[in-house]
């Protein structure tokens, strides 16, 4: 499923314009006219990263943010603010507030779309590599009868599979991040992950490996 993108901003040209880009580039995105709308949103969508206006109606950037950041599961949600501010002290505001990035109007739809898949993927393989060491953490137990890691005991993350699943059509990093919407590194950090688990040491013995316990079809 595409990464889901909230964008916050009360004027409709520049919301339209910034929805339409991500889109095109693969995301999903919500829109939002104002802080207290995009607030509900985050509540029924869930996103992955957080694009908004400072200077909104009803609800400013600023207190949208403040309040987003008080929720423990999304004090690590990416952030970007747009303004057309460019007081230091604004900055230090954001930055204080747990921005990642702060964009001065106007800028570039190509820019804020690169700032985008760098959070994303930072964010991504940051949660891989967690999980990676709960995993690591837990006790191993081998089969008696293989070197292998025993099937029943093998635990992939929901993208784990969906990258194992590409892999196994033959894709390339290249291929398979871009039908995930996520960076090759990235995809490589998934394919490092597999093959880690299944005790494999490189991408054939991998695909045949997931054939043989029937981790794909």
């Amino acid at each position: 499923m595409p990464l889901t993108i909230l964008v916050a901003e009360d004027d409709l040209g520049t919301r339209l314009s910034i929805g339409d880009y991500l889109e095109s580039c693969g995301y999903s995105v919500v829109c939002a006219e104002n802080g207290r709308e995009a607030l509900a949103l985050v509540e029924t969508y869930q996103p992955h990263l957080i694009i908004t206006d400072v200077t909104m109606p009803q609800m400013d950037g600023y207190e949208f943010v403040r309040r987003v950041r008080k929720r423990p599961a999304m004090r690590l949600l990416p952030v970007v603010f747009l303004t057309g501010r460019t007081d230091p002290q604004e900055r230090v505001m954001g930055y204080q507030l747990g921005c990642d990035i702060y964009l001065a109007k106007p800028f570039e739809l190509t820019e804020l779309g690169a700032i985008a898949r760098n959070l994303l993927d930072r964010v991504q393989m940051i949660e891989s590599e967690w999980r990676s060491r709960l995993q690591a953490a837990e006790p191993v137990v081998r089969s008696e009868t293989s070197n292998k890691y025993a099937p029943s005991l093998i635990t992939l993350t929901s993208r784990e599979k969906e990258v194992l699943i590409l892999l196994s059509d033959g894709l390339s990093n290249g291929q398979i991040g871009g039908e995930l919407h996520l960076s090759s590194r990235t995809i490589e950090k998934y394919v490092s992950s597999l093959l880690r688990k299944t005790d494999t040491n490189n991408r054939a013995e991998l695909v045949r490996y997931a054939i043989e316990h029937q981790l794909v079809d």
